[in-house]
């Protein structure tokens, strides 16, 4: 039986086709215009809120997909 040594982390590549399907995912999730009373918007906030965590805990960084807009912007 062979044992291989799987590597513990992402390489850059997984990376960045990682971030590609989070940008995907972060604009499937803001894009539909539903009423912020329903249900289904709650559960895709908190979904937004699971995928903006992993992209920080994954690459350290904030997703930089997401544009803040308000008195903090640049």
């Amino acid at each position: 039986m062979v044992r291989r040594n799987k590597p513990k982390e992402l390489s850059e590549t997984e990376i960045a086709e990682f971030m590609a399907a989070a940008a995907a995912m972060h604009e499937a999730i803001v894009t539909p215009l539903i009423s912020t009373q329903c249900d289904h918007y709650r559960l895709m906030q908190d979904l937004h809120q699971a995928l903006l965590k992993a992209v920080k805990d994954i690459t350290g960084k904030d997703a930089a997909f997401i544009r803040w807009f308000g008195a903090g912007s640049r």
